[in-house]
C-alpha cells in the first residue's frame, strides 16, 4: 500500500489528529482506549484540550498519531481552529443514545470542511454502542452499567439484564447515510468495550495521503512544526509511552 522509497521502514509518519465532538459524548474515553487499551469509569471533563500519542504499523509504513482530545463544552469552542489547523485527520464524535449529538457533529465537520486543511480525513464515529446493545452479566467482571461522568447517559443496568436499557436515539442507517454524503468516514464504536476502537483508527491511517504528508513536512521542518506551540500552553496527558510497552494498538 505506501511506497518504501521515502526512507527506512521503520521510520514513522507523524499525523496530527484532532477529536471533535459535544460534551460527554465520549472523546476522551475513545482515545484512552486506542493509546493504552484503558476504560476509565470516572474519567473527569477535559479542559482545553489534552496530547496523547499512538503509533500505527501500516505494511512497511508506521504512522505515530498526534492526538488533540479537544473539549466538548461549549466555551471551548473557540479553541478548536488551533487545535485542527494543519491536522491530517480528524475523528468527530457523536452518542449514538443522543440525536442532538449527531446535529452537532454534523456542525463540526462543516467548520472542519470550511476551514481546515484541504485533505484532512474525517471521520464520523457514533459511540456508546455498548449502551445500546442486548446485555449479558459482563464476561470480565466489570458491572454493565458504570460511565464516565462526563460521558453519562446510561440508566443504572442491573447484572444479567436481557436487554439494552438506554434506547437508540440515532440509526445507524441515518449517520451512515449523511457520512456517505458528506465523503466520511464513518464507525459505530464502543470505548467501554473497546469494539471498533482500532479499527476507527486503523481505516484513517489507511486514507493518510503519507507521500503528501512526507513531501510537506520537508518544507514545514524549516520553519518549526505547527503543532509544538500548542503543547506548551494546554493541560495535557502524554500517553506516549504506552505504545512503548510492546501493545501495538493498531493492530493493522
Amino acid at each position: 500500500m505506501a511506497e518504501s522509497a521515502s526512507g527506512p521502514s521503520d521510520k514513522s509518519v507523524q499525523v496530527k489528529l484532532v477529536l471533535l465532538g459535544e460534551a460527554a459524548v465520549g472523546k476522551s474515553s475513545v482515545v484512552l482506549r486506542f493509546v493504552s487499551n484503558e476504560f476509565q469509569p470516572n474519567k473527569e471533563p477535559t479542559i482545553g484540550a489534552a496530547f496523547l500519542t499512538q503509533k500505527c504499523r501500516l505494511e512497511d509504513r508506521v504512522l505515530r498519531y498526534e492526538i488533540w482530545d479537544t473539549a466538548g463544552q461549549e466555551r471551548f469552542h473557540s479553541l478548536a481552529p488551533m487545535y485542527y489547523r494543519n491536522a491530517q485527520a480528524a475523528v468527530v464524535v457523536y452518542d449514538v443514545t443522543k440525536a442532538s449529538s449527531l446535529e452537532k457533529a454534523k456542525s463540526w465537520v462543516k467548520e472542519l470542511q470550511r476551514q481546515a486543511n484541504p485533505n484532512i480525513v474525517i471521520a464520523l464515529a457514533g459511540n456508546k454502542l455498548d449502551l445500546v446493545q442486548p446485555k449479558s452479566p459482563a464476561a470480565d467482571g466489570t458491572s454493565i452499567d458504570g460511565d464516565e461522568p462526563d460521558d453519562a447517559t446510561a440508566t443504572p443496568g442491573e447484572a444479567g439484564a436481557a436487554e439494552s436499557e438506554v434506547p437508540r436515539a440515532v440509526p445507524t442507517e441515518e449517520a451512515q447515510a449523511y457520512a456517505q454524503e458528506a465523503g466520511l468516514l464513518f464507525f459505530e464504536t464502543s470505548a467501554k468495550t473497546g469494539e471498533g476502537v482500532v479499527e476507527l483508527f486503523t481505516d484513517i491511517a489507511k486514507k493518510i495521503p503519507i507521500e503528501h504528508i512526507l513531501a510537506s513536512s520537508r518544507g514545514a521542518g524549516r520553519n518549526g512544526g505547527p503543532s509544538g506551540r500548542g503543547a506548551a500552553n494546554q493541560q495535557g496527558v502524554n500517553l506516549e509511552e504506552s505504545a512503548a510497552k510492546g501493545k501495538d494498538a493498531c493492530n493493522c
